[in-house]
């Protein structure tokens, strides 16, 4: 795809990943705005009525559209080198059929308190002699698939179930992969960090020179791109404001385009950066109201094309980490849905210094360098997980 204009999808995922993080604040953070996507997606592919219009003005799908798209940047991700993605539906209610068909790569089951006389034939087959006494332990079921579709790096669900819920739908995107070119582990020494604060203390910084092609500047951030190997790796790029700029100034700059860069003007750079991991859980259904989505998330919306039942989004949560070491990366991301019912040219040879000694942002993106699987934001100093 490098060189032709993005998907619709892509520029959809990159502007909710734009006002998302823009609303995060300047601490340190951590999120999939693809996961986000993915998961209110697949709902929005049963929004009917306003409820889906402002589900479209936030994600850019709504219906049908949005089924498919959920399944094309679904099947996009998965094609990265390292990179695992899987979604799954539990209901406690007879799910349409439509909806089941229209996302093909979703896993469906049932929740505990299921109206199981409601439910149609195919649900049922190893269930059908069990009573309602044997029911299994359902936390430790989806929290065992979160386990394994992360490959351990996040061991639960975002929000633990409390019997409330008619419809969980949980997104999952695990990635790890080798640098191009590795740090070398000898070259990595204490260098000071200055936090948001103004404090600095030293913190463990890989070092290691890129080539000046692995260096630009956006409006004054300056983005620098680490590939990860692989003839479908992932690229990682990590971007540097000036002195006080937050995430909303600095991270988008990691997706802007070509037309919107300018070349570093030497040979190469030393690359100091320090070996950090990010770590938090994120209560997006708070930041949806401000995001545009209201109907969705009190009784009255429309849903109708998930079930016959007046169903509500009543949480969405995510959890998620990135480690960026002398190797390589690794991150995942899980996100939760909720639902219940209602009621330039070259000069003489320069090694310019790049420095991550201050506030700065983490964006890794597929392999075309357009869509932000993760994005974040390390405002304090780096040693210890988030």
């Amino acid at each position: 795809m490098t060189g032709t204009p993005p998907a619709p999808q892509v520029d959809a995922v990159r502007n909710l990943a734009a006002r998302w993080t823009a609303g995060l604040g300047g601490g340190d953070f951590v999120v999939s705005p693809v996961g986000l996507w993915l998961a209110l997606g697949a709902v929005a592919s049963g929004a009917r009525g306003r409820t889906g219009e402002e589900l479209r003005a936030l994600l850019g799908v709504e219906g049908e559209a949005a089924a498919e798209a959920v399944t094309s940047v679904g099947r996009r991700v998965a094609a990265m080198d390292g990179v695992a993605v899987a979604t799954g539906v539990w209901s406690t209610l007879p799910i349409l059929e439509a909806f089941r068909r229209g996302l093909p790569e979703v896993r469906f089951g049932l929740l505990p308190r299921a109206v199981w006389f409601a439910l149609p034939d195919e649900f049922f087959g190893a269930t059908d002699d069990m009573s309602l006494g044997e029911l299994p332990d359902f936390q430790e079921e989806l929290d065992a698939w979160v386990r394994a579709a992360t490959g351990g790096r996040i061991a639960r669900l975002p929000v633990e179930l409390d019997g409330s819920e008619d419809l969980v739908l949980v997104n999952a995107l695990a990635l790890k992969a080798s640098w191009a070119t590795a740090f070398p582990v000898h070259a990595t020494r204490d260098e000071p960090f200055t936090d948001r604060f103004g404090d600095t203390r030293p913190v463990p910084t890989m070092r290691r020179r890129i080539p000046a092609g692995r260096v630009w500047y956006v409006d004054g951030v300056t983005v620098v791109e680490l590939p990860c190997a692989g003839e479908r790796g992932v690229r990682v790029r990590c971007v540097l404001g000036a002195e006080g700029a937050g995430p909303a100034e600095v991270l988008p700059a990691a997706w802007a385009g070509p037309e919107a860069r300018r070349p570093l003007v030497a040979d190469s750079a030393d690359l100091a950066l320090p070996r950090f991991t990010l770590r938090t859980r994120t209560d997006a259904g708070a930041h949806l109201a401000a995001l545009g989505v209201t109907r969705a998330l009190r009784p009255g919306a429309d849903f109708s094309g998930i079930s016959a039942a007046d169903l509500y989004i009543a949480e969405v949560a995510q959890s998620a980490v990135v480690e960026v070491a002398e190797e390589g990366v690794e991150a995942a991301a899980v996100t939760q849905v909720t639902m219940t019912r209602s009621a330039a040219a070259r000069r003489h040879e320069v090694t310019e210094r790049i420095a991550f000694d201050r506030p700065f942002g983490v964006v890794v993106l597929d392999g075309d360098g357009e869509l932000p699987l993760f994005a974040g934001w390390r405002s304090g100093a780096p040693g210890a997980s988030v």
